[in-house]
């Protein structure tokens, strides 16, 4: 509900990612932030409202996805329609060489 009806499948290809990794690895943080609001609301009103079973659940769960959507498409973000992010496992490959970097600098200053 909230890519305006593409599946995980379809945003994968969409957004030219592999089929085997997640799809959180390439979104933007507004749009993992929209999911997480829906779930979030989603896991209240399951208690607050006592849900049970699959289906009272899941239609509670789609129902905060659409109208999470309507708020972002409201302000003028489609989340389907927005670019992927650099994917997270290169970002923390990254950070792990820079604090290798750092680390292996630092030795050698105090070694001096």
């Amino acid at each position: 509900m909230l890519f305006g009806g593409f599946t995980t499948s379809q945003m994968k290809n969409k957004l030219g990612m592999p089929q085997n990794r997640p799809l959180a690895d390439f979104l933007p943080t507004i749009t993992i932030t929209a999911k997480n609001l829906a779930t979030e609301i989603t896991n209240f009103n399951v208690k607050k409202d006592e849900l049970k079973g699959e289906g009272s659940i899941t239609g509670e769960h789609m129902r905060n996805n659409a109208d999470v959507r309507g708020l972002l498409t409201k302000r003028g973000i489609k989340p389907e329609e927005l670019p992927p992010e650099e994917d997270i496992q290169k970002l923390e490959r990254k950070v792990k060489k820079e604090e290798h970097k750092l680390a292996f600098e630092s030795k050698k200053k105090r070694l001096k």
